[in-house]
């Protein structure tokens, strides 16, 4: 696995974790999915995102995307 596919599915299920917690819990939870959904926009402009340097730091090997 690598950087990129980590980050990818870790963010697919932070989304739908929260769709779940937000239709079987609380609404609120609808706010991490708008979280998820803000940082991978701004990740795609910048080039930086937290779950990256967290997996990099995890030892995954890296890919093309977050470098």
């Amino acid at each position: 696995m690598t950087l990129d596919t980590a980050v990818f599915r870790f963010a697919g299920l932070v989304v739908l974790a929260s769709l779940a917690l937000a239709h079987w819990v609380h609404p609120g939870f609808l706010w991490l999915t708008a979280f998820a959904g803000a940082n991978m926009l701004q990740a795609s402009f910048t080039g930086f995102c937290p779950a990256a340097m967290v997996f990099q730091r995890l030892g995954i090997r890296p890919g093309n995307t977050f470098n």
